[in-house]
């Protein structure tokens, strides 16, 4: 009797009776027209959420009202209420959303810390500082007024933590950055802290722009801030080629010719550029830039040319709808975006968390 003698399987074939499963880690999308079907599906999304944050609000408008009021004002209460707060709000939350989100990327791509967001660079602490000297110092009181100071404190503060982090041996490393953060955050949220404890007239006008919210901010406000969100925008998403140099190590980017100090120092001035607009005009908002991501790198990989254009998107989406809930569940009041955006992305970052491996930049 001849041996039967049973064929090897190939590696590569798949059983008909196996489901095929997803390997844990991999994108969602793959393929560069599936990340742009995706990403085109995302923007209509978007699009939806923008027009519900003109469509609804603490007060109640019929859609046939905010449709008149969109086409042609008539100066009635309704009309105003959509033409000159609803319509800046939400343009507000498109830029801020944006620049919140596309700054967590580079943050993370730069320092490879995938706990990064804009705090880590001292950003939301030397913009509290600024409008709190503004606030006791010299009586500032309008929102209009805040967005000059805090835009400034942001930036020294970002541009001292970098100055900090390049010193010595190797420039500025993701470790030196990380830590350089950190002390200067914990000393710029001491001396606030100092001064809003010995004046309680200042805490009770900082306590509002602390919270984080788009309510209240105008039209100036949003031309104020629009120009420096424009240029951070176009600075991160040319510099997405570089990130992926980047995220293989300082030593592999230099062999393959990178310039990884201008790389660094290009990045930070984006970020500088959005963050300090971004919480100058709204405050500090958290877990947007933190979560949003790592949202994105779940879905098209590890590529920054993708990364970054889907957190340009998913952002202000998050934003958006966490202002909408906001509006709609305190009515005739409101609770500000950023407690909502706490409520919600805590919860999802803990399960992005345990699905996924954080490390993995």
């Amino acid at each position: 009797m001849a041996a039967v003698i049973d064929a090897p399987r190939d590696a590569g074939a798949v059983a008909v009776d196996q489901p095929v499963r997803r390997r844990r880690g991999t994108p969602l999308l793959a393929g560069g027209w599936g990340r742009a079907g995706g990403l085109v599906v995302a923007l209509v999304v978007l699009a939806v959420v923008a027009a519900c944050s003109v469509a609804f609000g603490a007060k109640a408008i019929p859609f046939g009202t905010v449709w008149q009021a969109l086409v042609d004002g008539n100066g009635s209460t309704d009309h105003q209420i959509v033409r000159e707060l609803r319509i800046p709000r939400t343009l507000l939350g498109l830029g801020v959303g944006g620049a919140l989100g596309v700054a967590g990327a580079l943050m993370q791509g730069v320092t490879r810390n995938p706990l990064a967001d804009p705090g880590l660079l001292g950003v939301d602490a030397g913009a509290a500082l600024a409008v709190v000297v503004a606030i006791h110092t010299f009586g500032v009181t309008s929102l209009t007024g805040y967005v000059g100071f805090a835009f400034v404190g942001a930036g020294l503060a970002s541009v001292l933590v970098y100055l900090l982090g390049s010193a010595g041996r190797g420039g500025a490393t993701p470790v030196k950055l990380a830590l350089a953060g950190a002390a200067l955050t914990a000393l710029l949220t001491s001396l606030t802290s100092s001064i809003l404890l010995l004046d309680v007239q200042t805490l009770d006008v900082f306590r509002f722009w602390a919270a984080g919210s788009l309510a209240g901010r105008d039209a100036e406000v949003v031309a104020q801030v629009a120009p420096f969100l424009i240029a951070g925008a176009v600075l991160a998403l040319a510099s997405s080629r570089a990130l992926n140099t980047l995220s293989l190590g300082d030593d592999v980017a230099r062999s393959l010719g990178q310039r990884v100090h201008l790389t660094r120092g290009l990045s930070a001035l984006a970020i500088v550029l959005l963050c300090g607009a971004a919480t100058a005009a709204a405050g500090p908002i958290g877990f947007v830039g933190l979560t949003v991501p790592h949202v994105a790198r779940a879905i098209c990989g590890p590529d920054y040319r993708w990364i970054l254009p889907w957190s340009l998107v998913l952002a202000p989406t998050l934003l958006l709808a966490a202002d909408v809930i906001g509006r709609l569940i305190a009515r005739p009041g409101e609770v500000q975006v950023g407690i909502v955006t706490a409520f919600v992305g805590a919860p999802f970052f803990i399960a992005l968390v345990r699905r996924r491996k954080l490390a993995d930049l």
